[in-house]
């Protein structure tokens, strides 16, 4: 069995961000730790000041199976192309067919654009065809 990781990004709004890539991946916010029925109720009870509360959020796959993702706020923005960087896949794979994986594709990217990414380019590259977008902080990201 791997090592388990979580994917992190760093980003000027950690709880918009996580909001829309929960919305992306089929997510959920991480729920608040056992005893508390709020993370509003956990970080008073931690001290932790309320200007510090949106400094980090995190989002986890419902089902357990895909890795944990972590937004943290930093001081600096964005200013050069990610190098490593998540690809969505909604096109149902090799073994669909391509006009079948384009309208996926297209349907998906309708749907991110309306939750806030914005296209980047559109690739068709030695058979395949793949889009890539920015998050709403400018992380790219593909969807295949």
């Amino acid at each position: 069995m791997g090592t388990p990781i979580q994917v992190v990004f760093d980003c000027a709004d950690p709880g918009a961000l996580a909001s829309f890539w929960a919305d992306a991946l089929g997510y959920e916010i991480q729920p608040p730790p056992e005893g508390f029925d709020s993370w509003d109720a956990a970080l008073t009870a931690w001290g932790v000041p309320e200007e510090r509360w949106n400094d980090r959020s995190a989002i986890t796959d419902p089902d357990g199976d895909g890795p944990r993702v972590f937004f943290q706020r930093v001081p600096e923005p964005k200013t050069v192309k990610n190098r490593v960087h998540l690809d969505v896949h909604a096109s149902g794979g090799p073994d669909t067919d391509r006009e079948i994986r384009r309208e996926r594709v297209a349907a998906e990217v309708a749907r991110l654009e309306a939750a806030g990414a914005t296209v980047f380019r559109e690739v068709d590259e030695m058979g395949e065809h793949w889009v890539v977008m920015q998050d709403p902080e400018g992380n790219e990201f593909c969807v295949q």
